[in-house]
């Protein structure tokens, strides 16, 4: 076993998937995510071992019981610690050159531009019922030039949605203004996952609530939607291989063996869209599914 780090041999699987001069490009390369639980903390592991050299992440929260059932870095051992805190010293574990600014305060209005400052891509990580930082994120890497991508964790699957500079904004198609969080909650889930696959398993309807900001989560998803964003990254960063960029997206579901490329132009204005969104709102705010 080796006795020291090294980059080279630390990655040299990656290649043939990629190049040796691609593995360098992708060790030159800054990823910002905001939100080490569910998805960010295994976004931020998966990019990590697929060589990415540099990362700003950001997250105020602390682990819990109820985070282990799905969040990467939530053990026993974790308990009470910071998220981004230890989800940085997890990553440096796996490359000890990793350059990873902590933003331990979590994202703000205020520090989002030194949060998004040199980096290559945006990977959300946020949790669901985060509205208003999310909102201004994407709307600063729409008028900085820089990819945003999220992938929801959706059932036993995952709903990819990129936002290419020059393209569809996050603001154009979620269409979420000023809105209050219950309609902009609403109009999240819809537009994540215009397909629904994951609708048609849900065993106990009673635990989603979109009014009292809870739902149900499985590891399953949140891994699954890690392999989709850094495949995702690697295409962008790479500059090789075709993005689905909005309106157009994927959602994958393992337990249905389903996958389905969506297509929504104007976004939530899409007349299926609006369609979604009666049906969502009957269903899941209020009294809450099933009740």
């Amino acid at each position: 076993m080796a006795s020291t780090f090294s980059y080279q041999q630390a990655f040299a699987r990656n290649i043939g998937w990629v190049t040796r001069e691609e593995q360098e490009r992708l060790r030159g390369k800054r990823i910002a995510i905001a939100g080490m639980g569910g998805v960010g903390g295994v976004h931020l592991l998966t990019l990590a071992r697929l060589g990415v050299g540099a990362f700003h992440i950001a997250d105020l929260d602390t682990f819990d019981v109820a985070n282990f059932n799905r969040q990467v870095g939530a053990m026993v051992s974790t308990l009470g610690k910071p998220k981004a805190e230890t989800l940085a010293a997890m990553a440096r574990d796996i490359n000890p050159e990793l350059d990873i600014k902590v933003f331990p305060q979590g994202l703000t209005r205020e520090n989002l531009p030194e949060f998004l400052d040199g980096v290559d891509l945006y990977v959300d990580g946020l949790d669901f019922f985060v509205f208003s930082i999310r909102q201004a994120t994407f709307a600063a890497c729409a008028e900085r030039r820089i990819p945003a991508v999220t992938v929801a964790p959706l059932g036993m699957g995952a709903g990819l949605l990129t936002f290419m500079p020059g393209q569809m904004t996050f603001e154009e198609y979620f269409q979420w203004g000023d809105l209050p969080d219950e309609e902009k909650a609403v109009r999240f889930l819809v537009g994540v996952a215009p397909a629904a696959l994951h609708g048609a398993y849900l065993v106990d309807p009673t635990a989603a609530n979109l009014s009292e900001r809870r739902g149900p989560s499985t590891a399953m998803a949140c891994q699954i939607c890690a392999g989709v964003a850094a495949t995702e990254a690697l295409k962008i960063l790479l500059g090789r291989g075709r993005v689905i960029a909005a309106p157009r997206g994927v959602h994958f579901d393992a337990y249905r063996n389903k996958l389905v490329h969506t297509w929504r132009p104007g976004g939530n204005r899409h007349p299926i869209q609006r369609l979604a969104m009666k049906i969502v709102r009957r269903r899941f705010l209020q009294k809450g599914m099933g009740k």
